[in-house]
């Protein structure tokens, strides 16, 4: 990216009232058939607008076309039963209905490069489109058919593969692979979970990257945090596997986290996306407080390798504070910016 310090979000951004009901994961559309398609198109071109407001620099759908960043992507795959449900325990974290894996899976198309199309449509800046990481995956569904959670995450790596190149050829300028997952599973993501990501960004050109978060602001997340004691160093347990890995960008949440800052250290030499917003309060961070998280990564990461972005993706926020954090990002980043001699 030519500007220093180049701003984006983790990923979703809430939805307009009218789309869908506002602060809630998998909340159900409110409108059906042509009508649903038009007002994806038309949340996804207010999602880019509050972006470009905003002064964001990679912009992105706010995932306003999927109810949810993972199992939107299953649902149009084959081989996932959505109608035979089981309840598993998510990331050790809390119970959810999940659908069921009970034959081969296989993509029988795209299912976002139309999507892609239209944002890379709606603006001249580079954009990014996120996808669900192959573990992540895997910790959404009941598997009663490769009964292997590695074997299932191997599949899954050659089908987000598929449509990953799909993305870059559609003018994606960054594809992202949301791996939360592997702040929990440390022995499966060092075993075969980074392999299984490299093989979903297999033979790309573009930028990849990786965001590794502690959640969304959901009580369940936030209940879980309050587990981890005083320091946060989860990072630990993968980062220098990733630091290896042919992943260009590596994310961590920073800002209201206890995640050591140091930490980035373990990633010497790669691209960091900085979390520099905390996506569970809806306290709007004031641009100094923004700045302040950059500087301290700064000592971990050359300036031409950061990346300020959100500790994770807002959906579950009012948009007028989303908006507010968004400019917030935007005005931490320039004050960093101009402290660098960039203006």
């Amino acid at each position: 990216m030519k500007t220093l310090l180049p701003t984006s979000t983790a990923g979703s951004l809430p939805k307009p009232s009218w789309l869908a009901e506002p602060e809630k994961l998998w909340s159900p559309w409110k409108l059906r058939d042509e009508a649903l398609v038009a007002g994806k198109q038309d949340a996804m071109r207010l999602a880019v607008d509050d972006q470009r407001q905003a002064g964001i620099t990679i912009v992105g759908d706010g995932e306003q076309t999927r109810q949810h960043f993972v199992t939107t992507f299953i649902e149009h795959l084959e081989g996932v039963d959505f109608e035979k449900r089981e309840t598993v325990r998510i990331r050790n974290r809390y119970d959810a209905s999940v659908p069921t894996v009970v034959g081969a899976v296989s993509r029988p198309k795209s299912v976002f490069v139309e999507d892609a199309k239209y944002l890379r449509a709606q603006t001249d800046q580079p954009i990014k489109w996120t996808l669900p990481g192959p573990m992540t995956m895997i910790d959404t569904l009941y598997d009663a058919h490769y009964k292997s959670r590695e074997k299932l995450a191997w599949e899954f790596a050659r089908i987000l593969n598929e449509e990953a190149r799909e993305l870059e050829a559609a003018g994606v300028d960054i594809i992202q692979f949301d791996e939360p997952a592997f702040n929990v599973f440390f022995d499966e993501a060092n075993d075969w979970g980074i392999a299984t990501l490299e093989k979903a960004a297999e033979g790309l050109k573009c930028e990849t990257a990786v965001h590794i978060c502690y959640g969304y602001g959901i009580k369940a997340n936030t209940d879980w945090k309050k587990t981890l004691g005083s320091e946060w160093r989860q990072y630990e347990q993968t980062f220098p596997n990733l630091r290896k890995s042919k992943i260009d960008i590596i994310s961590l949440e920073c800002h209201h986290s206890r995640v050591p800052m140091d930490l980035i250290e373990l990633i010497r030499g790669k691209k960091v996306m900085v979390g520099a917003i905390d996506v569970a309060s809806d306290a709007v961070e004031t641009p100094e407080e923004v700045a302040d998280t950059l500087r301290r990564a700064l000592q971990f990461v050359e300036a031409d390798k950061l990346y300020p972005s959100t500790n994770c993706g807002m959906a579950p926020l009012a948009r007028h504070v989303a908006r507010g954090k968004l400019n917030a990002l935007c005005a931490g980043a320039a004050i960093v910016r101009k402290e660098l001699g960039v203006f």
